[in-house]
């Protein structure tokens, strides 16, 4: 099987940080990033939404399937301590997604799933992903059978593949499947590259490299700020992590991307903000809002100037990029890649 090529980083690796300054810099950063996935018992989610406790999450949980019946499924980590596992109940209701969907009763052992729960209902499973995974970014190499993509250099770089059965469908959408331009796919998750099957969007016209301008606005940047919410796979995070990745990093933060891609701007006018700052995050398809702290860089969805068309059409640019829980948490589905969003800078 091929291999993804180039190294893992991370936002801490700081290009340049050779002086006490930058060292000194780099070291608040790990401490920020220490205090953000710590156990997040602080965040309460708005308007009488469930808060999630130091241990699981109350509306999202991640893990894997250990067993699974028509009544129970059961997660936990293979080799986990005894007693660590999880039970949530599956009523007819219930639906599960792997690749399509499915009945959760067709789930297997060793899947590793997100699962919604029931928003009043506690301890019971409402919506399950198994094995889901996402790439975007660059295309920087195309082949018959595969495609490899760049993620930013705090990421490492993702091998797709596309089978036969999912091709027409992807290529609809992204009708450009050469170096320099964006891609944008859900699939399933494998050890070595990601099975394409979902575009998540639709290609931007442009390389990524040519990024049209936004267009000028007058005045100050409003507290509000609507666009699309994307979601991404973890990379460095704590599993089940409440954060957000955001568009506008302060670039005195010296987050890697930044030094590598220019400073680029984003497509939607945002302020700068530091890792540790508080975004609230509405969902502007179902109301649903909660605060989340900014848990890193994302320098990749500053290259998209794509709506999401969840409810109606939202604004030009991606304003957040959420962990997998919070995007469930906030009433997301994973497979369908967006929501429409407004965030409001905490104060």
């Amino acid at each position: 099987m091929l291999k993804a090529r180039g190294e893992r980083g991370c936002c801490d690796r700081c290009a340049g940080a050779t002086g006490s300054a930058d060292a000194v810099r780099v070291a608040r950063r790990r401490l920020l990033k220490d205090a953000v996935f710590r156990p997040q018992a602080a965040l309460m989610p708005d308007a009488g939404g469930p808060a999630p406790d130091a241990g699981p999450l109350t509306r999202a949980v991640t893990g894997t399937v250990l067993d699974v019946s028509p009544q129970v499924l059961m997660i936990g980590e293979p080799g986990g301590r005894p007693g660590s596992e999880q039970r949530f109940a599956l009523t007819s209701d219930a639906t599960a997604w792997r690749g399509k969907q499915l009945e959760p009763t067709e789930l297997r052992q060793g899947d590793r799933v997100i699962i919604r729960l029931h928003p009043t209902r506690r301890g019971v499973a409402d919506r399950i992903w198994a094995n889901i995974g996402r790439v975007t970014g660059t295309i920087i190499e195309h082949a018959s059978d595969f495609m490899v993509v760049d993620e930013g250099v705090t990421r490492r770089r993702q091998i797709v593949v596309v089978p036969p059965r999912a091709a027409g469908r992807i290529q609809v959408r992204f009708p450009t499947l050469q170096p320099g331009y964006l891609i944008d796919i859900i699939g399933l998750r494998g050890p070595d590259a990601l099975e394409g099957l979902i575009p998540a969007t639709s290609q931007p016209a442009y390389p990524a490299g040519r990024r049209p301008e936004a267009p000028l606005v007058s005045g100050f940047i409003p507290d509000a700020i609507s666009g699309s919410a994307t979601w991404h796979e973890p990379a460095g995070e704590p599993a089940g992590v409440l954060g957000v990745a955001y568009p506008a990093l302060d670039p005195a933060a010296g987050c890697a991307e930044d030094a590598a891609r220019g400073h680029l701007r984003g497509y939607a006018r945002m302020p700068y903000l530091a890792v540790g700052s508080f975004l609230l995050v509405r969902n502007d398809c179902n109301g649903a809002s909660c605060t989340l702290p900014v848990t890193g860089c994302a320098a990749v969805a500053r290259l998209f100037n794509d709506r999401c068309v969840t409810c109606g059409t939202s604004p030009r640019g991606r304003v957040a990029d959420l962990t997998e829980a919070s995007f469930v948490a906030l009433g997301g589905e994973l497979d369908k890649g967006c929501f429409n969003a407004t965030i409001t800078i905490g104060r």
